[in-house]
């Protein structure tokens, strides 16, 4: 059987990972190995009291916190693998989840990376299906470069009742929990480290569909996430990452004709988003802050995603148009009205 290492990478809460890894231990896929990556969390010492009571444990231990990225890149390039799983230490996994991943791996060389179903664990202790904001049932993309994912649009996610069972391509799979042929990763130098979390998976897999990679989703394998363990939903940090690193993204990834009519609109809606975090909602300053803090720091550093992006852009191997062929022009619009709400309730 092919082997695969589970990446897991780890800040804070060594009870949440010990149940992380309970529940890995229950997996039915008998070629799998655990690499813990300590993100200078502090628990050092009860890290070590786990690689005791789990077999095939491996612990990298960073002076510095990484962040997802950096994290998840320590271990990639020390492992020997065919395929990795980067994943959350706030999840909880079904027992065939790996089994169905691999099985559809090995079925098609052509495909990099797989994405399970992703259900809320909250919801999921109150006896609900209900997808989880973070991945859903597989991650799309529009045109103007804002991720949603199958199960979940805008603030708005839905319960599970079979209507994304079928197995299919989508635009990039969920760092919640990201099945990946190892070598496939590390050809592509792994995760962008600037981008220290959020969005460093859609990079990641937007650089594979340039090269003409799948990115499939296989709703057979199922797995459970808490949500909101590193950064709580709508805190300005959050807010600064997922605007920051989106528009580096798209600066990396678009190519210059799209980017000639993409870019100034998208400005524009930066600023309206600011104006609509200011309307209503706690922390409602720091929020609109945090938006234009992201496009200052994008501005400040150009030199360095342009630089990026023309290693990207020289590996290209599909255009535009092909990539974008059945996105929608545009979701955020439709957006704004669920947006509202969700920060009315968060009032």
């Amino acid at each position: 059987m092919p082997s695969v290492e589970i990446i897991i990478p780890h800040y804070r809460g060594i009870e949440m990972l010990e149940r992380c890894l309970n529940s890995l231990a229950e997996t039915s896929y008998p070629a799998m190995s655990i690499c813990i990556v300590d993100n200078a969390s502090g628990e050092k010492e009860a890290i070590s009291g786990l690689k005791g009571t789990f077999e095939a444990l491996r612990v990298v231990s960073l002076p510095s916190n990484r962040g997802y990225a950096g994290g998840c890149n320590s271990a990639l390039f020390s492992s020997t693998s065919t395929y990795v799983v980067f994943l959350n230490d706030d999840t909880v996994v079904d027992p065939s989840w790996l089994s169905c991943l691999v099985n559809a791996a090995e079925e098609d060389g052509g495909i990099s990376a797989l994405q399970p179903k992703i259900l809320s664990l909250p919801a999921q202790r109150s006896g609900k299906k209900v997808f989880d904001y973070a991945g859903g049932a597989g991650g799309l993309i529009d045109r103007l470069g804002y991720p949603y994912c199958y199960g979940r649009t805008g603030a708005h996610t839905e319960q599970d009742n079979g209507q994304y069972d079928r197995a299919g391509d989508i635009f990039w799979a969920s760092g919640v929990a990201l099945f990946a042929r190892r070598d496939c990763v590390t050809n592509l130098g792994g995760f962008d480290e600037d981008f220290f979390m959020h969005m460093e998976e859609i990079d990641l897999c937007w650089r594979m569909r340039l090269q003409g990679q799948r990115i499939v989703s296989v709703p057979s394998a199922v797995v459970y996430h808490e949500g909101g363990a590193s950064l709580a939903e709508g805190s300005a940090e959050k807010i600064y990452l997922n605007h920051r690193n989106n528009m580096v993204m798209l600066l990396k990834n678009r190519s210059s004709a799209a980017l000639f009519i993409v870019f100034p609109l998208r400005l524009l809606l930066e600023c309206a988003a600011a104006v609509l975090y200011l309307s209503t909602g706690r922390q409602r300053i720091q929020r609109a802050i945090s938006v234009f803090h992201a496009l200052f720091d994008n501005l400040r550093c150009l030199p360095d995603i342009f630089r990026k992006r023309r290693a990207v852009q020289a590996m290209r191997r599909v255009a535009d148009p092909v990539i974008f062929r059945d996105a929608p022009v545009s979701i955020v619009l439709g957006n704004m009205t669920s947006f509202r709400n969700a920060q009315r309730r968060t009032a």
